[in-house]
Parts: C-alpha cells; sequence; structure tokens
C-alpha cells in the first residue's frame, strides 16, 4: 500500500481550483448537473485531482439521472474508503480516496442491479479522466 500523502492547507489550496478544495478537502458538494464528465464509449480513467490516483474506470460509469458521475464499482480493492456520514440529518456512506484522504462523493445500494448493485455518486470536480488508460 502507498504511503498516504499529506500536505497543509495551503499546499492543497495552492494547489486546487477554490471549488476544488471546497469539495475535496472540505467535504463539499459540486451542484448536481454542473459537472463536465457525460457518459461515453471512450476508454480511460479517472484519477484524483487530489493525488493523482486511479479511482474508477470509465467503463463502469452510468448515467444515474442524478446529476453527478456514477460508477457501479471503484477501479480496485483499496483505492477508495468508506465511512460513515450522518451530515446534514442523513445517513450516508461518503466515499474518499485512499491515497490523500479527498472528499470524492458518496456510495448508495441504488445502483444497477445487473452489475454491483452500487451507485458511486461523485462529484465531477473530485476526478480527472484521462482518455486511453
Amino acid at each position: 500500500m502507498r504511503k498516504k500523502i499529506e500536505k497543509s492547507d495551503a499546499e492543497w489550496r495552492e494547489q486546487l481550483t477554490p471549488e476544488q478544495y471546497h469539495v475535496t478537502r472540505e467535504k463539499g458538494t459540486e451542484r448536481p448537473f454542473s459537472g463536465d464528465h457525460g457518459v461515453t464509449d471512450e476508454h480511460g480513467i479517472y484519477h484524483c485531482v487530489c493525488c493523482h490516483a486511479p479511482l474508477f474506470e470509465n467503463e463502469h460509469k452510468f448515467d444515474a439521472g442524478c446529476g453527478w458521475p456514477s460508477f457501479d464499482r471503484p477501479l480496485a480493492s483499496g483505492c477508495v474508503e468508506q465511512h460513515a456520514d450522518s451530515s446534514h440529518g442523513m445517513q450516508r456512506t461518503e466515499v474518499i480516496c485512499a491515497r490523500c484522504d479527498a472528499h470524492l462523493g458518496h456510495v448508495f445500494p441504488d445502483g444497477p442491479a445487473e452489475t454491483t448493485g452500487q451507485r458511486y455518486c461523485i462529484n465531477s470536480v473530485a476526478i480527472d479522466f484521462h482518455p486511453g488508460e
């Protein structure tokens, strides 16, 4: 397992846009339908915007109609971590990058039944697409 990436608040602020910082470091959420990661047939991998760790494969992306990129599974076991989240008066499961603890979004048990049944609802500003990987 890779060593955790730790940076100061100032280093993260210098590296990230204000919206990326708010979502990934302050556990924020972008507005629904504001992202630019529509479903395509293009092969590629989505990486964490903070540490560039590979997280999700485009082939496992689907249109959940929720306004955020949705995947039915992470790229590999151990690339993301899940934690209980009771903020905003709800019980949810937060998804974070295992390498740098960036908040990515949440996972819900309402994904495609024919695959994993999971919906990893991920903020588009928290991930960066690398086509052809």
